[in-house]
C-alpha cells in the first residue's frame, strides 16, 4: 500500500508539474493478476484496482489501517470496468458485468476478486472510506443505476450521468458513487465547475482510447492548473479544489465523494468566467 500525502493551497501554486503529479495523480493502478492500493490522507480514502487472472485476489487487510481485515473500520465500492468477474464477500457470491457496482459495508472480514475469463479479465476500482456504521452489501446493475442525460451538443458536453451508491440508491455512511459517461463528439465533464469543501471527490478516468487524453482540471478557480491522464488514471481533488477536464476523444470516468453528507447537489459553483 503506497501513502500519498495531499498538498495545501498554500503549498500548490508553487508546485511544478511533476510535484502537482506526484501529488494528485494515482498511476499504475491496474496490473493484470495484482491488487495495487493507495492510501490517501485527505479524508482516509483508499484507492485501487484489482484485475485477477488465473487466481482470485484476495483483499488483505494493511499495517496502515491498524485493523483486523479491511473492512473492519471502512466501506468499500467496486466498480467493474472490465469483463465479466465475481466478488466474493463472507461465502456469498456477487455476478458483476461491465458497468455493475457492489458495495460492501464495514464488518465484512472475507472480500476475493475473480475473473470469469483471464481472457478478457475483470478490472475491478476499489473506493473505500472509514464507516461508523455497518449498511448492507448491494450489487447495483448498470441499468439501475439511475441513467440521466445532461449537457448538449452546443456546449460539447452531453454525457449520460448514473448513480450507484448514493440518498437515492444504494445506502451507504458516507461514500457517494457513480459514472459518467461522454457521448460521442463531447469532450468536456463538470463544466461550469465546482468545488465542495465538505467532501473530497476523486475521479477515475476509463474508455480514453490508447491515443487519447484526458486534460484534468484543478485547483482553486483563480488559479487553475493542468493534469494530462490516460487510461484509468486517477485524480484526487482536495475540497478547495474544481474538478473538471475535456478530453481529446470521448470517454467515461467514475466519480467518488466521502465527507460530511452525501447530498449529490451541495457544491459551490465555480462560473467560468471566475476561472483563471
Amino acid at each position: 500500500m503506497k501513502t500519498v500525502l495531499m498538498a495545501d493551497p498554500v503549498r500548490y501554486p508553487r508546485m511544478t508539474t511533476d510535484e502537482i503529479r506526484e501529488t494528485f495523480l494515482l498511476y499504475a493502478l491496474y496490473e493484470p493478476g495484482k491488487l495495487h492500493v493507495n492510501y490517501v490522507d485527505l479524508d482516509r480514502a483508499v484507492i485501487g484496482m484489482a484485475v485477477p487472472l488465473d487466481s482470485p485476489i484476495a483483499l488483505p487487510t494493511y499495517p496502515e489501517l491498524r485493523a483486523a481485515y479491511f473492512t473492519e473500520h471502512r466501506e468499500l465500492g467496486v466498480l467493474n470496468i472490465g469483463g465479466n468477474g465475481i466478488v466474493r464477500v463472507e461465502g456469498m457470491s456477487y455476478e458483476l458485468e461491465n458497468l455493475d457496482v457492489l458495495y460492501i459495508g464495514r464488518g465484512n472480514a472475507e472480500v476475493g476478486f475473480e475473473s470469469r475469463d483471464k481472457a478478457a479479465p475483470a478490472v475491478f476500482y476499489l473506493l473505500s472510506y472509514p464507516a461508523h456504521a455497518g449498511y448492507p452489501i448491494a450489487l447495483v446493475r448498470k441499468d439501475e443505476a439511475n441513467p440521466t442525460e445532461l449537457g448538449s451538443v452546443e456546449t460539447c458536453n452531453r454525457r449520460t450521468i448514473c448513480k450507484y451508491i448514493h440518498l437515492g440508491g444504494a445506502a451507504s455512511c458516507q461514500l457517494v458513487m457513480g459514472v459518467t459517461h461522454l457521448h460521442p463528439g463531447s469532450a468536456w465533464n463538470t463544466m461550469p465547475p465546482h468545488t465542495h469543501m465538505r467532501r473530497s471527490e476523486v475521479y477515475m478516468y476509463f474508455n480514453v482510447a490508447e491515443d487519447a487524453r484526458v486534460i484534468h482540471l484543478m485547483g482553486p478557480p483563480g488559479e487553475t492548473r493542468h493534469i494530462v491522464m490516460a487510461n484509468r488514471d486517477v485524480v484526487v481533488s482536495p475540497g478547495w479544489s474544481i474538478h473538471a477536464g475535456v478530453g481529446t476523444r470521448a470517454y467515461s470516468f467514475c466519480w467518488g465523494m466521502g465527507g460530511e453528507n452525501q447530498d449529490y447537489a451541495d457544491m459551490d459553483p465555480a462560473p467560468v468566467g471566475s476561472l483563471r
